[in-house]
């Protein structure tokens, strides 16, 4: 932990220098990395003469008569406190990109606006800093105070075709470090642009020196709750129109209701929209995808179908045609299979205070929804010690279909009571087929 310094000025301001190792010594023993000069290194995500973005707070930056700029010590420790309450699973990735289709977002200033293309951009420049033994981060590794060089995640696919992920804590750390710093640009600009219409030409430097860090909840303008707007909508239609991507971040994401929304998650199999939603959780429900029809059951299900599975349910039967048909997506369909209804047939093992389940849990089917008759979910077991893909259970959909329905309706009977046939004209008399390949242009699962 870093001593208290004594502030250069009796209103508790500290000079860069001094601010940069308070900070590092105030972080020093954070689960996200910092880094090295937050203050003093004057990327382009710092502002010199306004303020320093370190996570969701927003520190100011106070001109003083010498030419210097200085910081409050406070405003620098509440921030390192926010900081160090983040806690982070280095085995939880989320993918941030490259995606390809994905439609540009408005310019509104700022610097973290589109950080995932921002990282794709600095990547080359990143690895040249990073073969440079004992060299100081380089350019791009200041993301609002995090060092995401030391976390970046890249993997290849057949040898070409590079992913970056990042762990889940930090990517919602710079989504909400994000729309900290669009939101306080609008509400310095908007009082900006008050004072010139009320003809103030002279600015009250008391107020634009005042120190102020937002909270990790965001600034004073609220995100409106998103109360069903889009219910019954087709995404095809809704994506397409002007200024979506906007009205789509005015909301708070409909399943953890905290973070601000960023795309609309939709199902594929019936084209419906389903909510706003951030991307931490886009992500977090979608499956993880190995080869065509075939998944692999991370630990993230433990979450989807135990702890918080009255929430998601309601969430993906937001789509009227999984709402109608009581069923879920294939994909989810097939990993509620494995990891809930094949659960007692996975293989155990001793461990140190418990048996633990052995390997990789994986399923894979054959045919598709629009068949439910020909398709059958295989679930297997990679890695396991008794032999690799060992086979525990080949279910035909139509039998998991109705084990997930006897399910719904004692783990969520109020989802499971909205469900049910001829409850939506128009709906299509077969579903779409789903896109099981993720790896082309435009394509997400769900």
């Amino acid at each position: 932990m870093s001593e208290r310094v004594v502030p250069d000025e009796a209103d508790g301001l500290i000079t860069l220098a001094v601010a940069d190792r308070v900070w590092a010594g105030l972080t020093a023993g954070s689960a996200v990395p910092t880094t090295s000069a937050a203050f003093t290194c004057f990327l382009s995500d710092v502002r010199p003469g306004r303020y320093v973005l370190l996570g969701a707070c927003v520190v100011e930056l106070t001109g003083t008569g010498d030419g210097r700029w200085r910081v409050p010590e406070t405003e620098v420790r509440r921030a390192a406190e926010a900081w160090n309450a983040v806690e982070m699973d280095a085995l939880d990735l989320v993918r941030i990109g490259p995606f390809g289709g994905v439609p540009g977002q408005e310019r509104t200033g700022g610097t973290l606006r589109g950080w995932r293309r921002r990282i794709g951009r600095e990547l080359p420049e990143a690895d040249r800093f990073a073969r440079q033994a004992g060299h100081e981060p380089g350019p791009g590794s200041h993301l609002a105070g995090v060092d995401w060089r030391r976390l970046l995640v890249q993997r290849s696919r057949d040898g070409a075709e590079r992913s970056w992920w990042l762990p889940r804590a930090v990517v919602r750390l710079l989504d909400a470090a994000e729309h900290t710093e669009t939101q306080w640009l609008h509400t310095t600009r908007s009082r900006t642009a008050d004072n010139s219409v009320a003809g103030q030409h002279r600015r009250d430097r008391r107020a634009i020196d005042s120190p102020s860090a937002t909270s990790m909840d965001g600034p004073a303008i609220p995100r409106r709750p998103y109360t069903g707007e889009l219910r019954g909508q087709l995404y095809s239609v809704l994506s397409r129109k002007p200024g979506m991507s906007r009205k789509v971040a005015g909301w708070a994401c409909a399943v953890c209701e905290t973070a601000s929304a960023a795309v609309l998650d939709h199902c594929h199999e019936h084209g419906y929209v389903r909510a706003p939603v951030c991307t931490s959780c886009n992500t977090l429900e979608r499956p993880d995808h190995l080869y065509d029809n075939d998944i692999r059951v991370a630990g993230r299900y433990q979450r989807l179908f135990d702890t918080d599975a009255a929430d998601w349910l309601r969430h993906w039967h937001r789509c009227p045609g999984c709402r109608t048909r009581t069923t879920l997506p294939l994909p989810h369909l097939a990993a509620w299979t494995a990891h809930t209804a094949a659960r007692t047939l996975r293989p155990t093992h001793p461990g140190s205070r418990r048996r633990k389940p052995c390997g990789v849990l994986r399923v894979s089917w054959t045919g598709s929804q629009n068949t439910p008759r020909s398709c059958l979910l295989t679930v297997s077991v990679d890695f396991c010690p008794s032999g690799e893909h060992r086979v525990l259970a080949r279910v035909p959909y139509w039998e998991a279909l109705e084990q997930f329905r006897s399910w719904l309706a004692e783990t969520a009977p109020a989802v499971a009571a909205a469900a049910g046939p001829d409850r939506l004209d128009g709906l299509p008399a077969e579903p779409r087929p789903v896109i099981a390949d993720t790896s082309g242009e435009g394509l997400a699962l769900f």
